[in-house]
């Protein structure tokens, strides 16, 4: 049954009002004729001059049998007038009445007796097209079970955005009777929804006759006040037939299951793509701590919407580079470092964290603790004061917390190949959504993906130390003293740990006051590449006490180093005799020396460049020694290629820096390394350096020297 306001309202004076032409009515066009006692028509209406054709003039004392009825009706209809005069009661009924223009029409007629003050009788006519009654009535018998049994929500409101009707379905989704609608405002009715933007859109159609279609709404109703619930709401302007503006009609259509299984298609896209954000902002680079940092910036940026609150913290065990230990059921206390915390706003949350790059002590009772000590996710879905206890560090921590409004907290595992390694530990502040499985789900494949990242990572770091602290050890560490010479140095490792291996140095005693100059670089990273360095190093520490040429020391180093698994090296080898003032010198593959002469421009030294080490061999290249007559204040600079090369600009502009450095007024030793290595290093340098700068000094003579000297050692 559809309710509307007309059914149940009084009528009253302030209801009496004119009314336009157009109403139903006037769409019937009900015609009135009245006959007295013989049948002659006394009174005729427009609306039957409309229907029968006859004017007022034509029909009025005219016979209505003779005037409208045909031949083989007119019995019918004089017995049946003849009932009506003499009290028989109303006839109503339906029959062919002739039309002026000699045609026939069907007409429904409804005839009574009417009775004046004098006691005279007369018969009333109303007649109706029986056409357009029957298109009426079947409009009426579409449009009433239609609305009434429709299973959209819908209602019809006056210009007042006033209920004038809403159906059974609209009473079920708005979870009230229809009674409690008709004649109040939506916001009357329906205080728990959004109304004001719901009358805001009637008056915008109202004002403007442009339907609105599909304006959706979420809240909450009276019959089921523990679920959300969404709608979808189209609104149209009603005319009547004049084009006069009557009112408003809505047809409301509940959602709920689509628009949640739109959200939860959303919410999966959402997680997906957050994953494969993960996997392409999360361990761009082998650094422990950029890795931690990008995690927790990533589940608290505003397309993850995961937390608001981040942290990042890692057993003490995982940084030292061995097994990850955590703490076990009896032990409880483990040691930890806090490796990121980020926030999804500017919060003074942060400061409850624990601080960034301090080692502390976690207690048992702890939450992150308990999550690592059990390989397992702690969920606290709406956290009590009591809870924040067990997540903060401490009293004041957990205070602060709850100021800032904390009151759902998710820590799930870094699980690397079957180790924890620490955990990953979410907090909402402002986000009003407890955690929930889902999150659960999510954050752990976040974090097992970052920890991943973290193992990789924190080994790359171990094997890093490895191979920094062997090429450190096998490097030597003192300054050089040596005869006619003044000795600077420099090695610096690669800014990524890739790129720790194969350069070295060296600076070796000779008999009779000779010093030998190396500088190498073995092809490869890391503890291999420096492993092979110490091989070579030490052979060719053996090979120089032999006091041999520098050509035939590189052909020695060169068998040497080809019976090496797949190693190739570059080396430049030269020889100090301060007696002579002469430096013999020879190149294996290596860059050239530079040679800076007192008062000239520095060179680069052309000289034969030979093969890189473990090649020349195999091919019978052989290497060539080049002779050099120096003088006091003439200065030798070996290095190896990362010094010089990169991959963006070209050798020979490097080269011609290089050179640009080392001219002009010359520096002390110590500050010329210090300013090739500021001017031409990269932080970020893939490749390590080394650099050795020989100044050459006054020495006398060989025939003034005396018997020789013990070869000095350092």
């Amino acid at each position: 049954m559809v309710t509307s306001k007309a059914s149940r309202v009084e009528p009253g004076p302030e209801r009496v009002a004119p009314s336009e032409p157009g109403g139903l009515l006037d769409v019937l066009s009900v015609a009135a004729v009245v006959l007295d006692a013989k049948g002659r028509i006394t009174l005729w209406s427009p609306q039957a001059q409309d229907l029968f054709g006859w004017s007022a003039e034509e029909a009025l004392g005219s016979y209505a049998a003779e005037l409208l009825v045909t031949d083989e009706y007119v019995d019918l209809v004089l017995d049946l007038f003849a009932k009506v005069m003499a009290g028989g009661g109303a006839w109503a009924g339906v029959f062919p009445v002739r039309h002026k223009d000699g045609s026939s029409r069907m007409v429904e007629f409804r005839n009574m007796r009417l009775q004046d003050e004098h006691g005279g009788v007369y018969a009333l006519g109303i007649a109706c097209d029986e056409a357009v009654v029957r298109g009426v009535e079947r409009d009426l018998a579409l449009s009433v079970p239609l609305v009434a049994q429709s299973p959209l929500g819908l209602a019809v409101l006056d210009t007042d955005l006033r209920y004038v009707l809403v159906n059974p379905m609209l009473e079920r989704i708005n979870g009230i009777p229809a009674q409690e609608h008709l004649g109040r405002t939506p916001g009357e009715a329906l205080p728990f929804l959004d109304t004001k933007v719901i009358e805001a859109s009637m008056r915008q159609v109202l004002e403007s006759g442009v339907p609105l279609l599909d304006q959706y709404g979420i809240g909450r109703t009276p019959s089921d006040p523990g679920r959300e619930r969404a709608w979808s709401g189209s609104y149209y302007r009603l005319e009547d037939p004049r084009g006069r503006v009557i009112g408003v009609a809505l047809v409301v259509v509940d959602v709920t299951d689509s628009y949640r299984a739109a959200g939860e298609a959303a919410e999966a896209r959402r997680r997906l793509d957050l994953i494969a954000r993960a996997s392409v902002t999360v361990g761009t680079t082998l650094d422990l701590k950029r890795t931690a940092r990008e995690l927790a910036d990533l589940v608290v940026a505003d397309h993850a919407g995961l937390a608001d609150l981040a942290s990042v913290d890692v057993l003490d065990s995982v940084l030292e580079g061995g097994v990850a230990t955590a703490p076990g059921p009896r032990t409880g206390r483990a040691l930890f470092m806090a490796l990121a915390v980020s926030a999804a706003y500017e919060t003074a949350s942060v400061r409850a964290a624990d601080p960034v790059g301090e080692r502390t002590t976690y207690a048992a009772e702890r939450l992150v603790t308990r999550c690592v000590s059990t390989g397992r996710p702690v969920l606290v879905s709406h956290i009590g004061r009591a809870d924040l206890a067990h997540i903060a560090r401490d009293e004041t921590a957990a205070t602060l917390l709850a100021r800032e409004g904390a009151h759902s907290y998710l820590a799930v595992p870094l699980t690397a190949r079957g180790q924890v390694l620490g955990a990953l530990g979410l907090l909402r502040t402002r986000d009003p959504r407890p955690f929930d499985h889902d999150d659960v789900t999510l954050a752990g494949e976040l974090a097992t993906r970052a920890a991943i990242a973290i193992d990789n990572a924190r080994w790359y770091q171990h094997a890093t130390d490895t191979a920094l602290t062997l090429q450190r050890h096998l490097l030597p560490q003192p300054p050089p003293r040596s005869a006619g010479l003044r000795i600077a140095y420099r090695y610096q490792p690669a800014a990524a740990a890739s790129g720790i291996g194969g350069d070295w140095f060296d600076a070796i005693p000779q008999p009779k006051d000779k010093t030998a100059l190396v500088v190498g670089d073995v092809m490869g990273h890391g503890v291999h590449a420096a492993a092979t360095m110490g091989q070579l190093r030490t052979a060719t520490r053996t090979l120089a006490d032999l006091g041999l040429d520098p050509a035939r020391v590189l052909r020695h180093l060169d068998h040497i180093t080809a019976e090496l698994d797949q190693t190739i090296a570059t080396c430049v080898y030269a020889t100090w005799d301060p007696h002579r003032s002469r430096c013999r010198v020879a190149l294996a593959g290596h860059p050239p020396p530079v040679l800076i002469r007192s008062g000239q421009s520095p060179e680069l030294l052309a000289l034969p460049a030979g093969v890189p080490l473990g090649t020349g061999g195999l091919g019978g290249a052989d290497f060539e020694t080049t002779v050099l007559d120096l003088v006091p204040g003439d200065r030798l600079v070996l290095y190896t290629d990362g010094l010089v090369e990169t991959r963006d600009d070209a050798l020979d502009e490097r080269l011609d820096l290089l050179l640009g450095l080392l001219t002009g007024p010359g520096l002390p030793l110590e500050a010329t390394c210090d300013r090739l290595l500021s001017a031409l290093r990269h932080p970020d340098a893939a490749d390590d350096v080394a650099l050795v700068i020989a100044h050459v000094r006054p020495h006398p003579p060989l025939s003034a020297a005396g018997p020789a000297t013990a070869p000095a050692r350092w």
